[in-house]
């Protein structure tokens, strides 16, 4: 998975990254005020859709890719399951034709290339439309891709519409049905949706790895060595978990929709299983609030080490300060040079032959008996024992 993302053009990735963190409600996927319904508009760097046909029963497997929409009808009626697989969002006449081979409201195509937007459940009567987010580890910057995946239910088949050709987490899903494992191929469309849903879902615990090691790395720099980077790092992963927390919220409540008010496409066996997928996203989102909270808490301990830092910083000036005080006053004192021959009260220090020694003694020593006075206090460590400051 992660070679694949490694072959992404630079731009393309830097443009993935920022829908999915930096700025995910950008607003050049918005529709001007005033456009009709049904309009799409397509991202310009949107790569070229290309097909997958995943055509299945108990005994038989049809897997292929498709260069021409209309080959999907040839597939709809049928009693076999049919999984149609788009990735890529990059051309606008191929898309309006796979809306015609399906029969698709010109609202679902507009749901469909609108990557803002939210996670939410649309039934069709004999369709069932299901947007989800989706979102995937990078590991070489700890951070993680994000992509809108839209499932179109029917009662023999689900098509499903990727923003992205080069990654998913859908892998597990076709070796399944490559290899005949669990009973996925004994099932309908609507297991298939569920096992897609539910990689959905689990496809957020690896990202949310990465997070936590990421949060113990910081935990040890913010009490160790804190800095401005550090404080950086910290609204960095503050900001990318909002992201995670929007994606995966709507996400929980549109599965719970399927399991509450249940649908003619989907089984009741089948809604069994998505209590499973449910109770996965309910444990992602207690681990996202988690956190949230931990980098809330990391922030505290941030101000407190950087105020700690700065007390530090302020305990040794004035320790310095409190013993160049009385050296200070001394060599004022005796900096005024009085001229001793108008009078005997005019420092007669000054005519003694050991009082430049003895006045550089009487600093010295007071300089160590400060030091030794701070020693004991405990006020050049950093475990001050307070108890002494009152004694």
């Amino acid at each position: 998975m992660v070679r694949k993302i490694s072959r992404l053009p630079n731009v393309r990735k830097i443009r993935s990254l920022k829908r999915a963190i930096n700025q995910p409600y950008n607003d050049e996927f918005y529709h001007e005020p005033g456009t009709p319904p049904g309009t799409l508009i397509i991202d310009e760097d949107a790569q070229p859709p290309i097909i997958f046909l995943f055509d299945y029963n108990q005994t038989n497997l049809i897997h292929k890719q498709i260069t021409h929409p209309e080959e999907c009808s040839n597939y709809l009626d049928t009693e076999s399951v049919s999984w149609v697989d788009v990735q890529g969002l990059g051309n606008k006449d191929i898309l309006h034709r796979l809306g015609q081979a399906f029969d698709l409201h010109p609202l679902i195509l507009e749901d469909v290339v609108n990557m803002t937007e939210r996670p939410k459940i649309e039934d069709y009567e004999d369709q069932l439309v299901i947007i989800a987010k989706m979102v995937v580890p990078n590991f070489h910057t700890y951070s993680f891709y994000s992509e809108q995946v839209s499932f179109v239910l029917g009662k023999h088949y689900l098509l499903t519409i990727q923003e992205e050709p080069e990654h998913d987490c859908f892998e597990g899903v076709r070796n399944r049905l490559d290899k005949s494992k669990g009973i996925i191929r004994r099932q309908k469309s609507d297991y298939l949706a569920y096992a897609l849903l539910d990689a959905i879902i689990d496809g957020f615990f690896p990202v949310l790895e990465l997070y936590g090691e990421r949060l113990d790395i910081l935990e040890e720099e913010v009490i160790l060595n804190p800095s401005q980077k550090t404080l950086q790092q910290i609204y960095e992963i503050r900001r990318e978990l909002l992201q995670l927390r929007r994606a995966i919220w709507p996400q929980r409540d549109a599965i719970n929709v399927l399991i509450r008010d249940g649908s003619n496409l989907i089984s009741d066996e089948v809604r069994i299983y998505l209590r499973d997928c449910y109770d996965h996203a309910v444990q992602v989102m207690d681990i996202v609030e988690t956190y949230r909270e931990l980098v809330g808490g990391l922030m505290d301990v941030y101000l407190s080490a950087v105020s700690n830092k700065m007390n530090e910083i302020m305990k040794l000036l004035t320790v310095v300060s409190s013993i160049f005080i009385p050296l200070t006053f001394i060599a004022g004192v005796y900096g005024m040079n009085f001229n001793t021959e108008k009078s005997p009260y005019n420092m007669p220090e000054l005519n003694f032959t050991w009082g430049y020694p003895l006045c550089l003694g009487t600093m010295a020593t007071i300089a160590v008996s400060l030091l030794f006075l701070f020693w004991r206090r405990g006020w050049l460590t950093n475990d001050v024992n307070f108890h002494k400051d009152f004694d």
